[in-house]
Formats: C-alpha cells, structure tokens, sequence
C-alpha cells in the first residue's frame, strides 16, 4: 500500500506530527497538520497541507505531496506537542518551556502567543542551566497538562499566566507521557515501568492509583486511552513491547504483545475506530493492529471472569472491542498486524491518525501521509 503514502524530505528530523483537529461537522478528510523536529540546529514548528486533493486521478487516487504553509523558530527539541483548537498549538521543550503557538490562517503565519518558561526545572526555576525537558502534553481546552523529566505535573490553563495547579514531586522517575483518563483524572507513565492514575480535584499529591509492569522496570515511553471505553488504556515502551491495561482490575497489565524490536515512541488508537492501533518505533516500523476482523465469528469474552459486562449496547459501543483488546490473548486469532514501512531503517518518531489519514515523521528526515488507511 505505499502507492498511497506521500513524502515530503525536509532536511529536520521529526520529532512529532500531529493533524489539525477537524471542525466538529466536518465531512471532508483532515488536510492541515503540524509537525515539529528535533536534534538540529535549528528547531522548527511547521504547519502543513497534507496536498492539492485536486490533483486526485482518474480513479480518485491521490497525488501531490505535503507543502509548507509556515513555520516557526523553537528553542529546543520538540519533545511533544497537541492542538488546544484549530488554531493554537501546545508545544513541550527539552528546555523545560511550554509553548503555545498560533496559526493564523488568514496571512498563513505562526507567532508565539504564550509561553510558561522552565516549567519543568532541575534545581530552581532561576538558575540558567536548570531547565529539565518537558516530556510530554495533553490538552483539553482551556486546560493543559505538562509533565517532565523532573517528576512534575502541572496543570496549566490557556488564559491564565500561572499554573493552576503543580504537583512538585509527583516521580522520583522521568516521567515520559501523558494523557487524560477524564476530564478530572490523568494517567502518566514513567521511566520504571508505572502507570498512575491522578485525580486533579484532590488536594493531595498523590496518585489515586498504581499500576506497574511486573518484573523488569521497562521504561514507559508513550500511553493512549481508548475513545469510548476510558478503562482500557494501551502503553509502550523501551523493549517495544505493547501492553494493554484494564485499570478497572489487577495492577498488571491484562496483555503484553510483542511488537517493536526497539523502544516504541509512541501509541494511538484511531480516534473514531477503535479496533484500530497504531504504534512506530526507534527499529523503523510502524505498526496497524487490526483487531476487527471476522469478529461474528468469534467467542465473546464478554463474560469472561463472571463480570456482567455485557449490557452494553451496539450502538454506544463496539463490541468486537470489549473482547478484542482485553481478552487474555488478543492476537489469537482475532488480529490482524501489518508493517505501513517495510523497509524503513530509521526511527519512526511519532505518528497521528484521523479518519482515513495517518501522519508520521522520522529522523530520516522525513514525513509521511498515507490518505486511504482503509482503502
């Protein structure tokens, strides 16, 4: 399928990409994404179109690939970054700075609208080399979650100068990835194989929960929630392994496939289709795992460990999902797993997916748009 994929070289590596969200009626695929790089002299934020859909063949195939509409200069690596809305964008620094960007889509430019300095820092906020990186952002407009390689979570809101919220000494470890579980909870995953669950009403510091993967301490790199079932949670990391949580039971993982030869950077289950995850990793590969297929034809595990979860209806919830990712195997006979780059050699750093189109970039400097995922 990679007569479907268009590339773009752009002499940065790539540290992130990500689509700009789609208008909440919108009917047409996503076009315009973000990307940012890192390890190069000159870091840049860069705002794409994914290509002229007008250009499409005779047989609606496509053709043309990614051009510039604006970037901008960052200090620092590009260690993370998530739209706030269609025209702001949350950048994280391994300088330890929040950033928040802005495309004007008007005059096609990017200015720097607001800016948390240090916000992740080694000893105090002032002195000059202090700055600890940023590892990871999640937003959800007005707020904004950071957290860092010195253990700490802020709580930020787009329109208030200060922190809302800082949680100091949240990790005695890196902490590497966030996301939110709800409006009111987050998850973040650190650099000794935990899961924690943080419930930002409560005044204390602590997490209300913690999962851990057994035995090794693997670091966790990267963590993705699914959309509609909020108790089944998807990491990866340092061994490129891919565990699936149900943070309802145990502290364990429910499975742990073997996927990635190498750390996997990150996870994403497709946003409106569940069934489907994607993972890309330092060896070079990006993974579809597909666990859709011929689901009518397979045993629920619905009932499995006497739990009367099976009152949930088809048309809130797909059930192939419920049986999929939390049965105790889930690649037995019920997924399908497919390499998008075959022969790609370097990391593939971070990937976004939205409807039929996937994005992702790699320190072969260079991005990629596959527009027919499911064709």
């Amino acid at each position: 399928a990679m007569e479907d994929v268009s590339a773009k070289f752009v002499s940065q590596k790539i540290s992130r990409t990500r689509w700009r969200p789609l208008p909440a009626a919108a009917l047409q695929p996503p076009d315009i994404f973000a990307t940012g790089s890192w390890d190069n002299e000159d870091n840049r934020i860069s705002i794409w179109s994914a290509g002229d859909l007008g250009n499409a063949g005779l047989n609606g195939e496509y053709h043309g690939e990614p051009h510039l509409l604006c970037d901008i200069q960052h200090n620092g690596d590009v260690m993370d970054m998530q739209f706030l809305d269609q025209e702001r964008i949350v950048v994280a620094s391994s300088t330890g700075t929040v950033t928040i960007f802005r495309h004007h889509q008007n005059n096609q430019t990017l200015s720097a609208d607001h800016r948390w300095e240090k916000a992740h820092y080694h000893v105090d906020q002032d002195t000059s080399c202090g700055g600890a990186a940023c590892t990871g952002v999640v937003c959800n407009n007005p707020e904004i979650v950071t957290v860092g390689e010195d253990g700490r979570i802020n709580l930020f809101r787009a329109d208030q100068k200060d922190a809302v919220r800082t949680i100091d000494n949240a990790d005695s470890s890196t902490l590497h990835a966030v996301t939110f579980l709800r409006t009111t909870e987050i998850l973040t995953v650190n650099s000794i194989g935990q899961l924690k669950i943080w419930d930002l009403r409560q005044q204390k510091n602590e997490p209300s929960q913690i999962f851990s993967l057994a035995g090794d301490r693997v670091p966790l790199h990267c963590v993705d929630r699914h959309p509609n079932q909020q108790h089944i949670v998807a990491t990866g990391g340092q061994d490129g392994m891919l565990s699936i949580w149900d943070i309802r039971q145990g502290t364990m993982p429910v499975s742990l496939l073997n996927a990635h030869e190498a750390e996997m950077w990150e996870v994403h289950f497709h946003p409106s289709d569940p069934d489907h995850l994607f993972t890309c990793s330092e060896d070079g590969s990006l993974w579809h795992w597909d666990t859709s297929t011929n689901v009518s034809e397979k045993p629920s595990f619905l009932h499995q460990g006497g739990r009367s979860t099976a009152y949930l209806s088809h048309s809130t919830i797909n059930q192939s999902v419920v049986s999929a990712w939390l049965s105790s195997d889930p690649t037995k006979d019920r997924m399908e797993i497919t390499n998008l780059i075959p022969n790609q050699t370097l990391s593939v750093n971070s990937l976004d997916v939205l409807g039929p189109c996937l994005v992702y970039g790699t320190d072969a400097e260079a991005i990629y748009v596959n527009r027919q995922l499911f064709a």
